[in-house]
């Protein structure tokens, strides 16, 4: 079963959840979330059973409290402070959307944290279409608009056929969001604006795989592309019937991470 524990260092405190048994360690940083990750771990237990075996798997929040005007490279700064802590030292790192983000700069900042790097559905700079849909949520979470924050979610992360089978049973989870879950919420999102890291992405020295979907509403598929032009990596695309969150749909997702890392950066 899955624990759910939590880091404090006098400056910050921060939830994660580990589980498996393995030596090596799989680090998952997820996207943004309206509610905290580790209400979910069970959930996320099942889907990365697969790695419980050889990795012993963990998925890092955010920090309890988002100052205002928190970036995405203060975000890497806590989770590489986490990482070293727990000296979870070259682990196969795979973070989604802005938490695809935050796994580029550790992985260009602190290569000895990243043995392999896995970018699910994110992005290296934030193009116009993503700025509109980030700007568009965090108006909604500052009015308190919850359920239609939490629709417009649903609708862009998710395929048509997902959506309606899961759509209303994942707004309900999120649609009692309290003032403060919706205020941290917008401090995350907007931190993305204005994002620009090509130059520095070129410094990352491990091997990286990029995943990404065709249909991406949020970040685009674009930007998938655009990071694996600059790496030279491999990439795999995910046709047009899967949309941003297609680390949570397509059935081959995460065995196409696990093959990565096992084959240590091979894409064949």
């Amino acid at each position: 079963m899955a624990d759910v524990l939590r880091y404090e260092n006098g400056k910050f405190g921060m939830d994660y959840v580990r589980f498996g048994g393995g030596k090596k360690p799989f680090v998952i940083i997820p996207g943004l979330g309206i509610k905290s990750i580790v209400l979910s771990a069970p959930v996320i237990e099942k889907a990365y059973s697969v790695f419980c075996e050889d990795y012993t798997v963990y998925v890092l929040d955010r920090r309890d409290f988002i100052p205002e005007g928190f970036t995405v490279f203060d975000m890497a700064d806590d989770i590489a402070e986490v990482m070293k802590a727990l000296g979870l030292g070259g682990a196969c790192v795979f973070g989604t959307s802005q938490g695809g983000m935050i796994a580029q700069i550790i992985a260009a900042q602190h290569p000895d944290l990243a043995d392999t790097l896995v970018l699910g559905s994110t992005a290296a700079r934030i193009f116009p279409q993503a700025e509109k849909v980030v700007e568009n949520w965090v108006d909604l979470a500052e009015k308190g608009r919850a359920v239609e924050l939490c629709r417009d979610f649903v609708d862009r992360l998710y395929s048509k056929e997902f959506a309606e089978k899961f759509g209303d049973m994942i707004v309900k989870f999120n649609a009692d969001a309290s003032d403060a879950e919706l205020e941290r919420f917008a401090r995350l999102a907007r931190a993305c604006t204005g994002f620009d890291l090509r130059d520095e992405i070129r410094s990352i020295s491990c091997p990286v795989l990029v995943l990404g979907a065709e249909n991406d509403r949020v970040l685009t598929g674009e930007a998938s592309a655009e990071i694996a032009s600059i790496l030279g990596c491999g990439i795999y695309m995910y046709p047009k019937e899967y949309g941003h969150a297609v680390y949570d749909e397509a059935n081959d997702y995460k065995q196409r991470i696990l093959d990565f890392d096992k084959g240590r950066g091979r894409n064949d």
